[in-house]
């Protein structure tokens, strides 16, 4: 399945159901709470007008947000419908991102995942990224969140 432009408002419901379903598990296991909970259809406008917005699937069954940065591709929102992975969808959107860092000259890809979330710190690095930071969000004494970036090729 190929990855498509997100750019129709119309499909902003569909995202933020696959994104709230997907992320589900989060809930009780990260502090401070997903930035999720304040994701609106107007925050995926700006997103899709600041950055991209990919999908794949007709109701999408994953998705991604990027957004350039000076330095790298920042890969946001990752997620894919629990019965279609396993598929490759969620490594088709990575090279997808790959793709596109290099047709916007930028000479990496940039993620970042919670401390607690060692499946997904597994799963990133298999998919070649490696840990650069640690931060802390607000009000937070200890490391929050893992950055990871990967060559563009």
């Amino acid at each position: 399945m190929t990855p498509r432009l997100a750019t129709d408002p119309a499909l902003w419901p569909a995202i933020l159901a696959l994104l709230h379903a997907e992320f589900a598990y989060m809930e009780g296991r990260i502090d401070p709470p997903s930035s999720l909970h304040t994701l609106t259809p107007e925050a995926l406008t700006r997103q899709a007008e600041a950055g991209e917005i990919w999908v794949i699937g007709a109701p999408p069954l994953a998705c991604v947000f990027l957004t350039p940065k000076p330095a790298a591709l920042y890969i946001g929102k990752l997620a894919v419908a629990r019965s279609h992975r396993g598929t490759g969808l969620a490594r088709s959107l990575i090279d997808h991102a790959e793709g596109r860092a290099r047709a916007l000259h930028l000479p990496a890809l940039e993620l970042q995942t919670r401390v607690e979330l060692t499946g997904n710190q597994a799963a990133f690095r298999a998919l070649g990224f490696h840990e650069v930071a640690r931060t802390a969000h607000p009000g937070h004494d200890r490391p929050t969140s893992i950055t990871f970036r990967r060559p563009v090729a």
